[in-house]
């Protein structure tokens, strides 16, 4: 590789370390890393870390919470119009109305009230936004995500609802073997006729392209280590659990 082949930009060269892993993990399992969404999860950080990577060619988005992707991202979008916004973590259903008009795709669907009140939203808005159901793939009870037994009901509930259901979405357990858990939600989604899979983050997105990710989502390795998260707020609940990209 020549030195001018080398993107000068650190963010520009994340991006390319990035794409070329995924290229390599899709060859080994005779995948083509096209068909592989990169989602750069920027929770916790600016406009001005953002806008590297959109210049760098990055356009696939994904954020944690609505009030703070409310604040950076209309002016991002104004100045870059194909950006695609994705709400990776968990949602409170009060705040589905604001999620519909200001997300693409939503990944964390994973219980009734959710859906009811999307489903709601999405009636008064007259737009459909495409979702991922989440699994709690690792039967923990400090993360969010449907219960194993009870995602297809929840599948056909949506589809009742005409709410686009893309695929599944997981988390699995920290420090241990990632592997047999995306299998797992590879599985449960061929039985529900599903296409997409959400899952593999910056430790271990390689691993989730083998087992048939079409859906990462990557934060630290694109941008590094996120700033110290503020201070919880009282009751807020979920929205504090690691449950979505990093």
């Amino acid at each position: 590789m020549t030195t001018a082949s080398i993107p000068a930009d650190p963010a520009a060269q994340r991006l390319a370390a990035v794409r070329d892993a995924m290229r390599r993990a899709a060859r080994l399992t005779d995948r083509s890393a096209d068909d592989i969404r990169l989602i750069a999860v920027s929770k916790t950080h600016d406009a001005d870390a953002i806008r590297p990577l959109i210049a760098a060619g990055q356009r696939v988005f994904g954020e944690n919470r609505v009030q703070e992707s409310q604040q950076k991202w209309p002016a991002l979008r104004e100045a870059q119009e194909d950006i695609e916004l994705h709400l990776v973590g968990q949602l409170q259903s009060n705040k589905a109305t604001e999620a519909v008009a200001l997300f693409d795709v939503i990944h964390g669907l994973d219980r009734p009230s959710l859906l009811t009140a999307l489903a709601r939203a999405m009636d008064g808005a007259g737009r459909r936004v495409p979702c991922f159901i989440q699994v709690n793939i690792g039967a923990e009870e400090q993360k969010g995500g449907c219960p194993i037994a009870d995602t297809p009901a929840l599948i056909a509930a949506a589809r009742d609802a005409d709410i686009p259901i893309l695929g599944l979405m997981c988390v699995p357990p920290a420090d241990v073997e990632p592997a047999p858990f995306f299998a797992l939600l590879a599985k449960m989604a061929r039985e529900e006729g599903l296409g997409r899979l959400s899952m593999g983050m910056s430790g271990d997105y390689e691993t989730a392209i083998m087992l048939g990710a079409t859906d990462i989502r990557v934060g630290t390795a694109l941008f590094g280590e996120r700033p110290a998260p503020a201070r919880p707020v009282p009751g807020s609940g979920r929205g504090m659990i690691r449950n979505s990209g990093g």
